[in-house]
């Protein structure tokens, strides 16, 4: 129970958190030092998710502390969104439990408070160094805020979260079950990179593209993709140009937009989310490169700059045009060029100089997570007028650019896929570009195959 001078002192606008005013703007300062970390100032991301489940801890809206209830209300996501397919909250809290372990582990200075995110929950936790954690009326351990309360209370709309025993207990149930499967898909997916890090030796990485990458004294930075700037030129049937991207106009054509979709659209870029297949081919590279010695850097397409592609580190970028303006950088240089088709709304692949067997166009039959067939390109190409070497590993749905992913990381099958290019592994560097064919089930690629291998 809470003293009465607790409850006195308790700063206006806490909604029945008992935290007192000192302890308050104690807590604030803390926090504030937290996100201004370099742990957490080169991450947007984290530091408004961090900022957005304190608040609403702080604010006693723990039931909205749910994944998708954060989805919606942070990541703009609609309320229909799939979980399963989206795993935007999770995979953001995990960097966030990361980058606080980063960030107290590097304090060389003692603490009065840690705010921690247990694993398996949103509601943060923050613990009072000099005894146990402080508590609330219902024994809660207690939160508090970064901004005033009045801010957090207008940042974020409740929404109906009561429901019925019968349907929260159907809902449990399914949660417990879908839990159970993101474990199973989560370990199958460890066990591949864990494979494919047990074939990742120095020796191995003789293989293109891997071979010019990491053997030079130059930096590698990869550049991931912007899913959210593909789901509003879905949404809006517009096209966003690299160089509206470059000026930071994402939404294209704001004047046709009646008021709501502009809202709408502007939610969508709250969210700033990364591709679940992205993570996990930056993870692979990253072990290429650790393996070589090499480190990169890794930063996302609205993070990005033009000075970023105008230099001589080599390049890894993922995505295609549509999700990652900056491919479009490079698309001059490639046979296989991808090119927004405005009378069937999709982006194809195009073929400049087809050759025998060949067709001049490659257009998807499956959207993303659908049933039916997708291409990708893989090109590993020389920076126009830089000495760095560009990667690119793209596919016209998240699919294809995990499909390439999966060859660029199978060595042995890399180097005879290689092979029957007529490049061989060793010797002097040779750029080249692919063309990916592609089925696709229930969100993952099958049966990929080479249909189109050009030396340029």
């Amino acid at each position: 129970m809470q003293s009465p001078h607790q409850k006195d002192s308790r700063e206006e606008g806490l909604n029945g958190i008992a935290v007192t005013a000192e302890e308050a703007v104690a807590i604030r300062e803390h926090l504030l030092e937290i996100l201004s970390s370099p742990v957490f100032r080169g991450s947007p991301r984290c530091s408004q998710f961090l900022k957005h489940v304190v608040d609403e801890a702080i604010a006693g809206r723990y039931d909205t502390l749910k994944e998708r209830v954060i989805g919606i209300e942070l990541f703009g996501r609609p309320p229909s969104y799939d979980t399963g397919e989206d795993a935007i909250v999770r995979v953001t809290a995990s960097d966030v439990r990361r980058r606080l372990l980063q960030h107290y582990g590097g304090l060389k200075h003692a603490v009065r408070y840690r705010i921690t995110l247990p694993p398996g929950s949103y509601v943060p936790h923050i613990i009072h160094e000099d005894g146990p954690p402080a508590v609330d009326e219902h024994g809660r351990v207690l939160h508090a805020e970064i901004s005033s309360p009045n801010e957090a209370a207008n940042d974020v709309e409740p929404g109906p979260l009561l429901e019925e025993p019968n349907r929260k207990h159907r809902r449990l149930v399914q949660w417990v079950v879908f839990g159970l499967l993101l474990i199973a898909f989560n370990a199958a997916w460890a066990v591949v990179f864990w494979l494919h890090a047990r074939q990742i030796r120095p020796e191995s990485a003789s293989v293109l593209p891997w071979s010019t990458l990491f053997s030079s004294t130059r930096a590698t930075k990869l550049i991931t993709s912007d899913p959210n700037i593909a789901e509003i030129q879905g949404f809006t049937g517009g096209q966003i140009s690299l160089s509206d991207y470059a000026n930071h106009k994402y939404i294209p054509d704001p004047h046709a937009l009646t008021p709501e979709q502009l809202r709408f659209c502007t939610v969508i870029l709250r969210g700033d989310k990364a591709a679940v297949v992205d993570t996990l081919i930056a993870a692979m590279v990253a072990q290429f490169a650790q393996a070589n010695g090499r480190k990169i850097t890794i930063q996302g397409a609205r993070d990005s700059h033009l000075s970023d592609l105008q230099t001589d580190d080599n390049l890894v970028l993922l995505g295609s045009p549509r999700s990652n303006p900056w491919v479009g950088f490079f698309n001059d240089h490639l046979d296989f060029r991808y090119e927004y088709d405005k009378s069937i709304g999709k982006e194809v692949i195009r073929n400049t100089h087809p050759r025998k067997g060949e067709r001049a166009v490659y257009t998807e039959t499956a959207p993303g997570w659908a049933t039916g067939e997708s291409y990708a390109i893989i090109a590993f190409i020389q920076n126009p007028d830089e000495h760095g070497q560009v990667l690119l590993l793209s596919g016209e749905n998240g699919e294809g650019t995990e499909a390439t992913g999966r060859l660029v990381s199978d060595l042995p099958r890399l180097t005879a896929t290689l092979k029957q290019c007529g490049i061989a592994s060793a010797g002097a560097p040779k750029h080249f570009e692919m063309l990916l064919h592609l089925n696709t089930l229930a969100g993952l690629p099958n049966n990929i195959d080479v249909v189109g291998c050009h030396i340029l």
